[in-house]
């Protein structure tokens, strides 16, 4: 899978080795950054993997921040981004499964390498199901971001 990883200096750590296994795995990765512990916006992170979906440069995106929280607000805010904090497999498969979700979201202060491993497999295994009633509610929440826009 063409997939996108990025992340600000609190994610940075986890973000390699994400990048690493992803490879190793024989995934194709864009790295957008960071590439240090100096102190960035992860905002800037978040419009950096969020677009590479958006544009069609990449399949999916995984984002990474301190909480998630901050990262998982911001990429939100991108048209055509649905993005989701993940720190259990079960979200972190469901929600591309039941949601369409196209960013996972990490927290790297909250979650550790053997988990977000576990998460980033489970994300990038999974597959939209496009059932009827899945169908419907991702048609309502295309049709709450065209309002908002």
């Amino acid at each position: 899978m063409r997939l996108v990883i990025g992340s600000d200096h609190a994610g940075f750590a986890l973000k390699q080795e994400m990048l690493e296994t992803l490879r190793r795995e024989g995934h194709e990765v864009v790295d957008v950054g960071t590439h240090s512990t100096a102190a960035v916006d992860y905002p800037d992170f978040a419009q950096a993997v969020g677009g590479a979906v958006v544009e069609g440069r990449a399949e999916r995106g995984v984002l990474i921040c301190g909480s998630g929280v901050g990262a998982s607000v911001a990429a939100n805010k991108l048209h055509g981004v649905r993005a989701a904090i993940c720190h259990d497999t079960y979200s972190a498969h469901q929600g591309v499964e039941h949601d369409d979700m196209n960013v996972l979201v990490l927290g790297s202060r909250v979650i550790a390498g053997a988990l977000a491993h576990e998460l980033v497999r489970a994300f990038v295994a999974a597959r939209y199901t496009a059932e009827e009633r899945h169908a419907r509610r991702l048609a309502k929440v295309l049709a709450l971001e065209a309002r908002g826009r």
